[in-house]
């Protein structure tokens, strides 16, 4: 799912990654409260990213709790972790990120490393 489109995967405004697996229930729930997230903000693109269909640009990372997300701002990831499926939670921590872009970075590498790999392989298939 590609929620909102977006002119160029390296777009340098908002993107949120939800990393998911078909298999998984939860993930399955999921997705449509994250596509009406998508509707809620418009300034962000919104990419489902299936980590079974897209195992290789995973390379190493195991996600072991889903939902997954990573949230990015230009080129750097602002946020990577495993969220609750709450629309809730998730629109304050998107709205927090948005407010002060600077206020909370990533100070994980497998974030960065995962967002370059994923606009290098993934997303410019769609």
């Amino acid at each position: 799912m590609t929620a909102a489109p977006s002119s160029s995967s390296h777009d340098p405004g908002w993107q949120a990654i939800c990393l998911c697996a078909e298999w998984c229930g939860v993930c399955r729930e999921w997705e449509g409260v994250f596509e009406t997230l998508s509707r809620s903000f418009p300034q962000v693109r919104f990419d489902w990213v299936d980590v079974e269909d897209e195992a290789d640009a995973l390379g190493e990372l195991d996600i072991e709790t889903f939902p997954t997300l990573l949230v990015a701002h230009g080129d750097r990831a602002c946020f990577f972790g495993a969220v609750e499926p709450s629309s809730t939670q998730v629109s304050r921590l998107l709205d927090r990120l948005l407010a002060d872009p600077h206020a909370r970075r990533s100070e994980s590498t497998e974030g960065h490393l995962l967002l370059h790999r994923l606009r290098a392989s993934v997303l410019p298939k769609r």
